[in-house]
Formats: C-alpha cells, sequence, structure tokens
C-alpha cells in the first residue's frame, strides 16, 4: 500500500473474465514467480505495473485464504501520480481515506464509482486499525 500526501495508491482491475476480482479496486502487485520471495515480488509487479519501484517498502501484515496467502507492503509513493504508467488495469487513483472508509470510488478514466477487491478490503481495515 504506497501512501502519498494522505493518499493511497489504488488500481482498477482491467474487465477481464478470468483474472480475480476484474473490475475491482485493488493494490498493484501480484503472484511470487518460482524461488522468488514475497519482497522481490512486489517490487519486480510494481515495475512491471505502473515503471516504478521502491527500496523503502516495508513488510506490513499477510493474509491467508483457502486460495492463496497475500503479503502486504506499506511505503511511500515518492514520485507524483503523472510520473507513473499505468502498464497494467484500466485505471489509478490516489484515493482519501474518506473514500477508503466507503469501500468504493470513481475511476477518472472511466467515469465511474467502482468497489474493493477483498485484498483491498483486508488493507483499508488494517489501515483503520492505526
Amino acid at each position: 500500500m504506497l501512501e502519498r500526501q494522505g493518499k493511497w495508491l489504488l488500481q482498477l482491475r482491467d474487465d477481464v473474465a478470468g483474472i480475480v476480482y476484474p473490475g475491482t479496486w485493488a493494490l498493484f502487485g501480484g503472484h511470487l514467480e518460482p524461488g522468488e520471495t514475497a519482497m522481490e515480488a512486489v517490487q519486480r509487479e510494481l515495475l512491471e505495473e505502473i515503471n516504478w519501484t521502491s527500496t523503502q517498502l516495508e513488510p506490513w501484515f499477510v493474509q491467508s485464504s483457502p486460495q492463496r496467502v497475500a503479503h502486504f507492503f506499506r511505503g511511500s509513493l515518492g514520485v507524483p501520480l503523472t510520473e507513473l504508467t499505468l502498464l497494467e488495469g484500466q485505471d489509478m487513483v490516489l484515493a482519501s481515506l474518506a473514500e477508503l472508509r466507503s469501500g468504493e470510488v470513481l475511476s477518472p478514466k472511466n467515469a465511474e464509482i467502482r468497489p474493493f477487491a477483498p485484498s483491498l478490503q483486508w488493507a483499508v481495515t488494517e489501515l483503520l486499525k492505526q
């Protein structure tokens, strides 16, 4: 979960059948490649998805379900949104805490309000505990 000036970076997943939680807001990230650590995976995924990475990410929490184990990281987004290149997904935004509490966010590109993927909701729940 990347934070910039009190807002958090979200990815609107593609509306593609067969992907996990299509058309919902989520965090940038993905799966581990064989032999890869969770930290290596998040760095690779950020580079693949927004052409940016950070050496200042910190492990945050792990959420397990019967389908997967999700590793969450936190850090600062050290650049403005305009300096990121969206390479995966259909939109990205910096969402306020009020928007995160609501469970849905407006997509500027699609002019639609979209809900959160469960993984983003887990992160928001952890964030609100602090």
